[in-house]
């Protein structure tokens, strides 16, 4: 029996929400978690791929990624546009340098946004007027130097720098969010205006709020000013609670 086809035109809806891709780490956690429990009822689309990294944390592996970011980059909807992209990685930004990411990303998707963790927290000091940070960080000591390094070139006065000292990703996410609350609301703030948690895979952004309430300071986290710098960019303008000061702005 033979079967004859019918052929029938297809109609497609047309495009109406923003895309933003998003470069997470092969070893994090945490960050797709983070985007998701902000992004998934916006009127805007995540796209994520994933960036091959090498465990320990130090400055030489960090700096591997820089050959992997335009394919990466490439993989996410290929030969579509993108709006915004954002890089995962506070340390992996500062280790390759914010100017060489952005410039590895756009050649894969021209004309994109591009944010990074750094990128958008310095953003955020900016936006929320605060000078003088207290900076936590899970991060190993030859890690800790170069964040520290960075933000005082950017003119970031640092008052204080606690850290966990760990060098692996996945213990970073394994911290107990209660232990971490624990942590911040016990560090000597007195003399900052804010308090910065470092790194995309440490599980911060479920208690940013409640560490504000307890210290009266505003409190910013790696994935909670990339998501910010990334949902204003595409023009998402509207509140958002629960996750700190810096998204209500």
């Amino acid at each position: 029996m033979k079967i004859k086809s019918n052929y029938i035109q297809a109609k497609f809806k047309k495009e109406t929400n923003p895309k933003v891709g998003l470069i997470a780490l092969s070893t994090d956690l945490t960050i797709e978690k983070d985007f998701y429990s902000i992004c998934q009822k916006l009127p805007l689309n995540v796209f994520v791929n994933r960036i091959h990294n090498e465990n320990p944390l130090t400055k030489e592996n960090l700096s591997k990624m820089y050959d992997q970011i335009k394919t990466v980059t490439e993989k996410i909807l290929p030969n579509e546009k993108i709006n915004t992209v954002a890089y995962g990685c506070t340390s992996g930004t500062i280790a390759i340098g914010e100017e060489r990411v952005k410039e590895k990303i756009q050649l894969a998707k021209p004309n994109c946004y591009v944010t990074t963790p750094i990128t958008s927290a310095i953003k955020a000091f900016e936006k929320m007027n605060v000078k003088k940070i207290a900076v936590f960080t899970p991060y190993p000591e030859s890690v800790n130097k170069t964040i520290y390094e960075y933000l005082d070139k950017k003119n970031i006065n640092v008052i204080s720098f606690s850290t966990f000292n760990l060098d692996l990703d996945l213990d970073i996410a394994r911290v107990d969010p209660r232990y971490l609350f624990e942590t911040l609301i016990n560090l000597n703030l007195n003399e900052a205006e804010g308090l910065f948690i470092s790194c995309t895979a440490l599980p911060a952004l479920e208690i940013i709020d409640k560490v504000e309430k307890k210290i009266n300071k505003p409190v910013f986290s790696s994935n909670q000013t990339l998501i910010w710098d990334s949902i204003r960019s595409v023009g998402y303008k509207s509140s958002i609670e629960g996750y700190g000061s810096l998204l209500r702005n």
